[in-house]
């Protein structure tokens, strides 16, 4: 008697797997079951299996190969980071909160609480203090995905394994860059605030409880290094005034490059007005942001509650093919959205320096 073989064919599908059930005929019962087949003489079992189920492979060599993802990603990624400079401050900071499966989330819900009153000072601690709950109320944090398109034709991709060269990744490059610049200027403010859920994602220069002030342009009558570093240290009260005491880093608009690393006065020759403003007390950075607008500063406490960049998926690459396998479509994406809080009293710790 042959041996009979039942085969259950299974494939990988993005986010699920695929079975393949056949149904008999109704003379048979008409019951769903796996592949079947009879051993015929001088056949493997694993043969038998295989041969009962015809596995289309014309564009199996179509899908990118490992090395061709690795050269895929590494220009994405190479791009996406050298414009995420105040998204990659706080990473390197810690001041990240990683979300888990970020795609089945659309809000990040986060509860803020208020102030109590203030402790008693006694000499036997007899004295009742107030017996007062701080109040707590919801606060929903929106969570879209950053994301850009680009293909390859089945034929770019076996030309490009037929010279024995890499893929062209420009328009991948180009499409990591859109990606990240839109995450880089959701934290900025630059781009405006986006709203879903009932709640606000807000940016550095947007947010409603920032600490605000005018500050001098460079190109007016009688500027000189003494004046940006006389506003640095005012802005720098201004955050102690609202009870955030540092560490900061400071940022500038690349409108300012062009004064920075001028001489701070005549009487310190080998020092930039850059390098003067890093010796300010807490001030541990100054950086150029390219997606600050004018004139505008900004001083940031780099602390957890004050900023933080919540993360539901680092930049990735999706893969699908369409036209029957003639076209691959790639999509870069990501979840990473600001988070900017504000303490008991209402402040932010961070001061917006602008000229109007």
């Amino acid at each position: 008697m042959p041996v009979q073989v039942l085969v259950y064919p299974v494939r990988s599908r993005e986010d699920a797997w695929e079975f393949l059930l056949l149904k008999r005929v109704e003379e048979r019962n008409g019951f769903w079951q796996g592949v079947t087949g009879a051993q015929e003489e001088g056949e493997e079992t694993e043969e038998q299996g295989g041969e009962e189920v015809e596995v289309p492979i014309a564009n199996a060599n179509a899908t990118l190969r490992k090395e061709d993802w690795i050269h895929l990603d590494e220009a994405i990624i190479k791009v996406a980071r050298a414009r995420l400079k105040a998204v990659m401050d706080l990473t390197n900071a810690g001041l990240t909160y990683n979300m888990p499966n970020g795609m089945a989330h659309t809000v990040l819900q986060t509860e803020r609480m208020g102030d109590v009153n203030d402790a008693v000072i006694s000499m036997d601690g007899l004295r009742q203090a107030p017996d007062d709950r701080p109040e707590f109320d919801l606060a929903n944090l929106p969570l879209p995905i950053i994301h850009k398109d680009f293909q390859f034709s089945l034929r770019q991709i076996l030309a490009s394994r037929n010279g024995g060269s890499p893929l062209d990744t420009s328009m991948a490059e180009l499409c990591g860059r859109k990606v990240a610049e839109q995450a880089e200027k959701l934290l900025l403010g630059t781009s405006g605030s986006y709203s879903y859920g009932g709640g606000t994602i807000y940016g550095y220069t947007n947010f409603p409880n920032r600490v605000t002030r005018v500050i001098t342009a460079p190109t007016a009558s009688g500027w000189t290094g003494a004046t940006l570093l006389t506003e640095v240290l005012l802005m720098r009260q201004d955050l102690v005034d609202a009870y955030h005491y540092g560490p900061y880093v400071l940022y500038f608009s690349t409108a300012w490059d062009a004064y920075l690393d001028n001489d701070y006065s005549t009487n310190y020759p080998n020092v930039s007005i850059r390098d003067r403003i890093r010796q300010v007390e807490n001030i541990n950075d100054v950086r150029t942001l390219d997606y600050l607008t004018g004139f505008d500063m900004l001083l940031v406490q780099m602390t957890s509650d004050v900023v933080r960049e919540v993360i539901g998926m680092n930049v990735t690459t999706l893969q699908w093919d369409t036209q029957g396998g003639l076209l691959y479509n790639y999509k870069v994406m990501c979840i990473m959205v600001p988070q900017l809080r504000v303490d008991m009293n209402g402040n932010g710790g961070l001061n917006h320096g602008s000229t109007a």
